[in-house]
């Protein structure tokens, strides 16, 4: 069932790489509605998942001639949602205007494809004020993960350095050196931005040496965050931006992209792989937190001066009006 939710309706919502969209069309679920993405000579389009005739899923089809055509009687629906032609109505006739399917806005960019169910104030998907097109850096695909958890679990999931030491012992912490040094996290132009975070790291990336590493965290939106991690004594550091597609309540996937300076003959797989065990390890608590909605009430749970940027998290999502994920 779609999800009204008044912040993420209007939000663009990545649902697939664009390196997995080849000819055939394919299913995908935002904010509990049921779409179909397809790809065309020109462009990608998004479409309301249902043929009106009798209920069967576009998404079962085919695209022949840059229209996609329901497997149950042969609708073709143009890429404006509207049904073009039905092989069992005699040719003089008029189709009827109901005979249409949904149009939502689709679009292709950062690798990614994607949607809108409503009307996103930018023409197309932008990650906070960033470009991800600078050629001295390395760009890594990362994902996606389907975990059965609402976004904003994942999110704030995201921006705890405190489990570092702990769920991602040996690789990102060290539960010998817990402490997280005090900061402060600062809103500008509608972002969440944090100051630098000090952590000892045994493994931050799977090179596999320990380092001092320096955290900023930044949220752009609900479901869009990400931090430039910097190493002490290296002018090494990279970018990591989480981009968290709403399924429904109890389902989201997370796409991440890693932009880096440093190591950039290294394979991909070294990072990928990386990042695949994290978040197995992050698996493990998301899918398991009670409540499963983020409660945005601070005096529900116990708050410290480490959680911060959690409470800040926490207050945006209340400030803006989001409802979805959350209690």
């Amino acid at each position: 069932m779609l999800v009204l939710d008044p912040v993420l309706f209007n939000q663009w919502h990545p649902v697939l790489l664009s390196s997995d969209l080849e000819d055939r069309p394919i299913a995908v679920e935002v904010l509990g509605e049921n779409i179909v993405i397809f790809r065309t000579s020109n462009s990608v389009h998004a479409l309301k998942d249902l043929c009106i005739h009798r209920g069967v899923p576009l998404s079962l089809g085919e695209v022949i001639n840059d229209e996609i055509v329901c497997p149950y009687h042969g609708w073709t629906y143009n890429t404006c949602g509207k049904c073009t032609r039905i092989p069992s109505m005699p040719e003089n006739r008029v189709i009827p205007a109901k005979a249409q399917t949904k149009k939502y806005q689709c679009s292709e960019v950062f690798g990614l494809i994607w949607v809108s169910l409503g009307e996103p104030e930018q023409e197309h998907p932008i990650i906070g004020d960033e470009t991800l097109n600078n050629p001295e850096y390395v760009r890594v695909m990362m994902g996606p993960y389907q975990l059965e958890a609402a976004g904003p679990r994942v999110v704030e999931n995201f921006l705890d350095v405190s489990h570092l030491m702990f769920v991602h012992e040996g690789l990102l912490g060290d539960r010998d050196f817990p402490e997280i040094s005090d900061y402060h996290v600062h809103q500008r132009n509608g972002q969440l931005i944090s100051d630098e975070i000090e952590v000892y790291q045994p493994d931050p990336d799977g090179r596999g040496y320990g380092v001092q590493a320096k955290y900023t965290y930044k949220v752009f939106h609900p479901l869009c965050a990400g931090f430039t991690k910097k190493i002490n004594d290296s002018d090494d550091f990279f970018h990591l931006f989480l981009m968290v597609l709403p399924v429904n309540e109890q389902k989201s996937t997370a796409f991440m992209i890693m932009e880096r300076n440093y190591c950039l003959e290294d394979e991909e797989q070294v990072f990928t792989q990386f990042q695949d065990t994290l978040i197995e390890q992050d698996r493990l608590i998301v899918e398991n937190q009670k409540p499963e909605l983020l409660p945005l009430d601070l005096q529900s749970e116990l708050h410290l001066i480490s959680d911060r940027m959690s409470i800040a998290y926490r207050k945006m999502l209340k400030d803006c009006g989001m409802t979805f994920g959350t209690t």
